[in-house]
């Protein structure tokens, strides 16, 4: 009778639980539909004046050319995602697979917080002079490797 009652419990939660799965199911696709928003309507064409129709006003004048960038403005851009000219932890993270590969010290493609922390922290420690936890331009460019010295002749 006892063993009865037990298989008839199970039987119960399990049909109620399968339910509830169901239910939830279905809540999570209407969700879905009432966050989407209906696309926008197809834009009707906009017209393109041909090649012999009438200007208006004097021509624009020419843009300025783009000033070269540094060196070091090209890799501190290369770093900065977000491009607010600041370099997060994640940011400066993010595009480093060499640098992972050296911080990997036992070579299992897995970086520990403490292979991590021993290499990174005391160096964006280094270099965060105001200690606001990200770098500026000038803080990072104290980050640079150091270029190797160029043979004097060529031998």
């Amino acid at each position: 009778m006892a063993i009865s009652r037990f298989l008839i419990g199970g039987v119960a939660s399990a049909l109620l639980l399968t339910g509830g799965l169901f239910l939830w199911a279905g809540y999570t696709q209407v969700a879905e539909k009432e966050l989407l928003p209906d696309p926008p309507p197809a834009l009707a064409a906009i017209p393109v004046a041909g090649p012999n129709a009438p200007t208006r006003g004097p021509a624009p004048p020419a843009l300025p050319a783009a000033k070269e960038a540094s060196r070091e403005e090209r890799r501190f851009n290369r770093f900065d995602r977000d491009r607010n000219d600041r370099i997060s932890r994640v940011e400066l993270m993010s595009s480093r697979t060499a640098a992972f590969r050296k911080l990997d010290k036992d070579g299992n493609n897995l970086l520990t917080f403490e292979e991590w922390a021993a290499a990174t922290g005391a160096r964006f420690a280094g270099a965060d002079g105001d200690r606001s936890g990200d770098l500026t331009r000038a803080e990072f460019a104290t980050t640079a490797p150091k270029r190797a010295a160029k043979a004097k002749c060529s031998c």
